[in-house]
C-alpha cells in the first residue's frame, strides 16, 4: 500500500500561487529547509543570497502564522515537515532576433507550498532540554564574568588604596625632609654669620695695628729729626 502522499500530508499550509519565479529555482531553495524546524529555517533563507530565499520566507511566515491562529500552535514547536514547487502556467512573449525573425520568450511560473507541523513529543524534549542547558551554560559564563569583574574591580580599588597610602607617606617624608633642610640651612646661615663677625674682629685687629705701626713711623721720624737740629746748632 503506497504511503501519504505529499500534498496529503497533515498540518497547517501555505500556498503560494502563480509565483513569477521558475519551480526549478524554488526547489533549489526548498531542499535547504525541509525537515528543519521553523528558527532553524528562518535562519537558513535570511542568510541565502538567492532570489528565491525571499519568496519561501515569505511563505513559511505566513504558514507559521496559520498554524498558531488557526490551529493554535506553538510556534516553537513547528517544524516544516513537507515543502514542493510544482510549475504553473508560462507565458509566451516574443523577442525580435536578426533578418526579421522572432525568438519565443517563456516566463514560468510556479506553485508553491511548505507545511508545517508539530514536532514530536521526544524530538521536543530533547530540543528543549539542549535549551536549558545552553542557558544554565549561559547563566553560568554570566555569573563566572561577574564574578572575574567584581575581583577585578576590588583588586583595583585596593591598589588605588596603596598608592594613596604611600603617597600619604611620601608627602610626610618629603615634608620631613623639608624640615630637615630648613634647619639645616639656618645652621648654614648662622655659621656664616659668625665666620663673618670674625673676620671683622680680625679686620679691626689689623687696622688698630697699622694705626699703632703708622704712629710709632712718625715719633722715630720727629726724634730723628730733632737730633739733626740739634747738631747743627752746635755746630
Amino acid at each position: 500500500m503506497p504511503g501519504v502522499k505529499t500534498n496529503e500530508r497533515p498540518g497547517t499550509r501555505a500556498v503560494l500561487r502563480h509565483g513569477r519565479i521558475s519551480a526549478y529555482k524554488v526547489r533549489q531553495v526548498l531542499d535547504l529547509i525541509r525537515g528543519q524546524d521553523v528558527d532553524r529555517a528562518g535562519e537558513i533563507l535570511e542568510l541565502s543570497d538567492r532570489e528565491a530565499a525571499r519568496v519561501v520566507g515569505k511563505l513559511l511566515t505566513s504558514a507559521v502564522a496559520n498554524a498558531v491562529h488557526n490551529d493554535e500552535l506553538d510556534a516553537e514547536d513547528l517544524f516544516v515537515s513537507a515543502c514542493y514547487a510544482d510549475e504553473g502556467s508560462t507565458l509566451k512573449r516574443w523577442r525580435p532576433r536578426a533578418r526579421g525573425r522572432a525568438t519565443r520568450i517563456r516566463k514560468r511560473t510556479s506553485h508553491v507550498t511548505i507545511i508545517v507541523s508539530r514536532m514530536p513529543d521526544e524530538r521536543i524534549a530533547r530540543r528543549r532540554a539542549q535549551r536549558a542547558a545552553a542557558t544554565s551554560q549561559r547563566a553560568r559564563r554570566v555569573a563566572g564574568s561577574r564574578r572575574r569583574q567584581a575581583r577585578a574591580e576590588a583588586a583595583e580599588a585596593a591598589r588605588a588604596e596603596a598608592g594613596q597610602d604611600e603617597e600619604l607617606e611620601s608627602t610626610a617624608e618629603s615634608e620631613e625632609l623639608d624640615e630637615l633642610d630648613e634647619g639645616a640651612e639656618l645652621d648654614d646661615e648662622s655659621e656664616v654669620e659668625v665666620e663673618d663677625d670674625e673676620d671683622a674682629d680680625e679686620v679691626v685687629d689689623e687696622s688698630d695695628l697699622d694705626e699703632e705701626e703708622a704712629e710709632g713711623d712718625e715719633a722715630d721720624e720727629d726724634a730723628g729729626s730733632g737730633t739733626a737740629g740739634d747738631g747743627e746748632e752746635e755746630g
